[in-house]
């Protein structure tokens, strides 16, 4: 693990509810201090708007959705046709949709998001 993604993911546990939301104008999304930390830092405001899209399009199945992002190892690569994926849940097990992603330059391996009441946070930030 580089400095780059431990830094990223040590700064991110200290994130607690958010005193200021973002927005993304064209979709009227609101996003947290932990988020836009995480998308400056990350270098990946991409994960920010594919998220929201697709989180909000599954509003009408569960008020609150768990994106989980996961990068496949060499192995699952080869075998899979892709690099990672992104699971969106009711948190129970339920997977109501999953994004594959060919490439990706995230600099985590895994990460999870909530998003509720149109609004995507940080765990930590819920």
């Amino acid at each position: 693990m580089n400095f780059k993604t431990r830094q990223i993911k040590d700064r991110i546990q200290h994130f607690n509810g958010s005193l200021v939301l973002y927005q993304i104008p064209l979709i009227r999304t609101k996003f947290t201090e932990g988020i836009k930390y995480l998308a400056q830092a990350g270098e990946c405001f991409w994960l920010v708007t594919d998220t929201s899209v697709i989180a909000k399009s599954l509003m009408d199945k569960s008020r609150f959705i768990t994106i989980d992002f996961r990068k496949l190892t060499e192995k699952e690569k080869n075998v899979m046709g892709y690099a990672a994926k992104i699971d969106y849940s009711d948190g129970n097990g339920h997977i109501f949709e999953t994004q594959k992603y060919h490439l990706t330059d995230f600099p985590l391996d895994e990460i999870r998001l909530f998003f509720v009441d149109d609004t995507l946070m940080l765990p930590s930030e819920y």
